[in-house]
């Protein structure tokens, strides 16, 4: 379905020079104008500290809540502010039962963030860690959804897994995996970091138990924050720290001397400490704002426009591309044909300028909103020359 007012480039809302062909968002997404600039005021801000309020310690982290909740269609109050996804998933885990025997379902090679934590949990409860293995195809989608589906069991307590794989693009049906997983009583944790601000991603239609996202990809925003939409399974739990801030109250300085062990309403209870970043949490407001501003739906399509001669092209050279159906339109692998030489194919795609990254055996291409034509006339002229066309 295309939007009725489909998006034109917006290169000069980036510092991305017109001969730096960077086709790589999911390694790392350019900070907008607008968003440098909030860093720029807050770095000040702080060199005058006798201007900061009481107030300024929580509201931008509201905002940051609402931009976020609106993002993934839920509620502001269920949000947290976190500074790695590993913050996120280490906190799920703690809250989360998986009884010896039970199953923890993960994916083959997915992103070690949303790992290692259930790697600690199963060692520690005697669960039992199930991966679900890539199929052996160059179009692996429709086979590895069917065996998440599969995977899940009635005695799995936990599927932990992303929207899309972070070396590919195989898009993961979400919605058919959620209602599997309240089928069976499980929880659905996913690491929608390469996903979110990018692909739309609802939490009323999945019904998941965390989402979560790192801010510096797909968001824009900067290193070192995420966000982390907590269900109802988290109304009560228990935080991986007890920050002042997270506390009922908290608002009154004066009255900080009166300990209390009541939480603030909604998920604060799991924000991390010093969560009011002066620093970051402006340029990821304004990060948020900017891809809130343009709408996912039609950063979706534009990547999808712009990519499509790239796509017919690859398979043209004999490249390994998914179906449509299981592709993610920002983020894409292409699988190499036999033979090619990985060695030539760097040093071609340095000799011009294009910042793609090599994960795996796929040469993955994340393209964004400040990417053109040219962009893409340039990846495929390496393609043609290293593939001898």
């Amino acid at each position: 379905m295309h939007t009725e007012n489909p998006l034109e480039c917006r290169r000069d809302d980036f510092r991305v020079p017109a001969d730096i062909h960077y086709l790589n968002c999911a390694f790392m997404g350019p900070l907008p104008r607008v968003a440098e600039e909030a860093g720029l005021r807050a770095t000040r801000e702080k060199s005058t500290p006798w201007t900061v309020r009481p107030g300024d310690f929580f509201e931008t982290s509201d905002a940051v809540r609402s931009h976020f909740a609106a993002i993934v269609g839920g509620r502001a109050e269920d949000v947290a502010i976190h500074p790695s996804v590993s913050y996120a998933v280490a906190t799920a885990a703690r809250n989360l039962p998986a009884p010896r025997g039970s199953r923890i379902v993960l994916l083959e090679e997915q992103f070690p963030g949303n790992v290692y934590a259930w790697h600690r949990l199963a060692t520690e409860s005697g669960a039992d860690l199930v991966t679900v293995p890539r199929p052996d195809s160059s179009t692996p989608g429709a086979a590895w959804n069917e065996a998440v589906l599969e995977a899940i069991t009635r005695d799995t307590s936990v599927v932990a897994l992303p929207n899309i794989h972070w070396t590919d693009g195989t898009i993961f049906d979400l919605v058919a995996i959620g209602a599997r997983a309240r089928q069976v009583g499980s929880a659905l944790v996913i690491d929608g970091t390469q996903s979110i601000g990018a692909l739309p991603l609802k939490v009323d239609e999945i019904r998941p138990d965390v989402v979560v996202a790192a801010g510096y990809k797909w968001l824009l925003g900067p290193y070192s924050t995420a966000l982390t939409w907590l269900g109802e399974r988290f109304a009560e739990g228990v935080p991986l720290e007890e920050g002042w801030i997270a506390r009922e109250g908290s608002e009154d300085f004066q009255g900080l001397v009166d300990y209390t062990d009541a939480y603030g309403a909604g998920r604060v209870r799991y924000d991390v400490g010093e969560r009011s970043n002066f620093a970051l949490l402006p340029v990821l407001d304004a990060a948020l704002s900017y891809v809130a501003g343009l709408g996912v739906n039609r950063i979706r399509e534009y990547c999808d426009t712009l990519t499509g001669p790239l796509l017919d092209r690859a398979r043209d050279l004999g490249f390994g591309v998914e179906d449509d159906e299981y592709r993610a339109r920002h983020l894409f692998g292409l699988r190499m044909p036999p033979g090619l030489d990985l060695g030539y194919l760097r040093d071609s795609l340095a000799a011009r300028r294009i910042h793609v990254s090599l994960r795996g055996s796929a040469l993955r291409v994340s393209p964004n909103v400040y990417n053109d034509a040219d962009d893409v006339a340039a990846l495929v002229t390496a393609l043609e020359e290293v593939a001898g066309a």
